[in-house]
């Protein structure tokens, strides 16, 4: 149902039961699915791939070009996944030449005046609280919570199922399943409560635990902690991930809230 005082492109495919409401704009070359809400005062520009079931509420910007010098108008994109919810203010840039796209998983939560910018990548049901802030070129895995006003670096990555604790800066990658805060940001724990809440059983959540006691509270470096750990811990989903995170981690691992002096 689209309102009179709403402006439509022809050019752009809406399917038959989206809401939009009043002084709503969307540009050509937009695509949205089944069941979405758009609310008044939303721009949706060109590029936009927004999925079903979503709700994009007042003053929000989805597709805008990158902030970035470099952008030569190539034909990127912005996907939003199923059942995302974009609050009051929030803007997503679309992608550059880099990754072609700016893409947001399936029910995730992102609350308002947060930025996306150009070619992030964020997994599925993930929670950025008021004013999280992303540069470019950002990955963030699944069930990653942001509380308020956290700002992450260009480059870096975020592993599934990680909390970083409001009003942090992110220089450094985030490993899965841990807690991340303090200044510089430091490990501070794993995140239990979310993995409970999830659903991790209480074994796994010690296996976790054990992992990160070698590679944090030990005193190896990391090369030391992850050949300690691929030798004495016994194989499983999630200790591959957290190997596989640090070896693949481009800017480095952030460090343990007791090794930031040494």
């Amino acid at each position: 149902m689209n309102q009179p005082l709403a402006y439509v492109h022809p050019g752009a495919k809406i399917a038959k039961n989206v809401v939009i409401e009043p002084f709503t704009t969307i540009h050509n070359n937009v695509v949205i699915g089944d069941g979405t809400w758009i609310g008044s005062n939303v721009t949706i520009m060109e590029g936009a791939r927004i999925g079903k079931n979503c709700n994009i509420f007042p003053g929000a910007v989805i597709s805008a070009v990158p902030q970035d010098k470099k952008f030569n108008d190539e034909d990127t994109v912005t996907i939003i996944g199923d059942g995302t919810t974009i609050r009051e203010c929030v803007t997503i840039n679309r992608g550059t030449s880099d990754r072609m796209k700016t893409q947001i998983g399936n029910d995730c939560w992102i609350m308002a005046y947060s930025h996306i910018a150009h070619d992030c990548i964020v997994g599925n049901h993930c929670i950025f609280s008021n004013n999280s802030t992303l540069a470019g070129h950002i990955t963030i895995g699944d069930y990653v919570v942001l509380a308020g006003m956290v700002a992450i670096n260009q480059f870096c990555s975020v592993g599934s199922h990680a909390f970083v604790t409001g009003g942090s800066l992110v220089r450094k990658d985030v490993p899965p399943f841990v807690k991340a805060g303090r200044e510089p940001l430091s490990y501070v724990g794993i995140n239990s409560v979310g993995l409970r809440r999830r659903g991790f059983p209480v074994e796994k959540i010690r296996e976790i635990q054990d992992i990160y006691r070698i590679l944090y509270q030990k005193n190896y470096n990391n090369t030391q902690a992850v050949s300690i750990i691929e030798a004495e811990v016994q194989a499983s989903s999630e200790r591959d991930e957290i190997l596989q995170f640090i070896k693949d981690s481009q800017r480095g691992i952030m460090k343990g809230y007791f090794n930031q002096n040494k």
